[in-house]
């Protein structure tokens, strides 16, 4: 799984033969098969761990969120420290949404990708619950949201998180606006 993680991210799902996968891992073919009944599995399971991955990052900056802002917050910082892991070939933006655009509409994993940005929507409604109310809440969820996305977008074709803290400051901003 870490093969592909790395080769998919890196060089995208199309361009990633299950032989290079294979040779990275250092496994035979009947190996990768044994665990995957096909290439769209292997790259379901790869979706699945990213979400899963984002998860782990967000909850570890929930632990020291203290209030309702705090949480919102806490969703750009993940972001941020996602951006900032060391890639081998940088960061290229979002894994998920990378992955989304190789994908036909309807495929498993496209379905994927979009739950997990609507459970990160849903994520910055709940934080934003303890400070507007519930209309106010789901509006600026919304608009949070995009301004997350493009700034995911644009940190990936730079290279750097620079746009997401940018982000992250619009985002205090709008929180605290009256």
């Amino acid at each position: 799984m870490t093969a592909a993680a790395e080769l998919f991210y890196a060089q995208g799902m199309a361009a990633t033969g299950i032989d290079a996968i294979t040779e990275r891992a250092g496994v035979a073919r009947k190996s990768l098969y044994n665990n995957f009944a096909s290439k769209d599995d292997l790259v379901l399971a790869y979706i699945r761990e990213r979400h899963q991955e984002w998860l782990g990052l967000y909850e570890l900056r929930l632990i020291n969120a203290q209030t309702s802002r705090d949480r919102v917050l806490a969703v750009f910082d993940a972001y941020i420290d996602h951006a900032g892991a060391a890639y081998v070939h940088g960061f290229r933006g979002c894994g998920l949404l990378n992955a989304a655009a190789e994908l036909p509409a309807g495929a498993p994993g496209r379905v994927a990708v979009r739950e997990h940005k609507e459970q990160v929507e849903a994520i910055l409604a709940a934080g934003l619950a303890g400070v507007v109310d519930a209309d106010r809440a789901a509006e600026l969820a919304e608009q949070l949201a995009f301004v997350l996305e493009g700034a995911v977008a644009r940190a990936g074709l730079e290279g750097s998180v620079e746009r997401l803290v940018h982000a992250r400051a619009i985002a205090a901003a709008l929180v605290d606006a009256p």
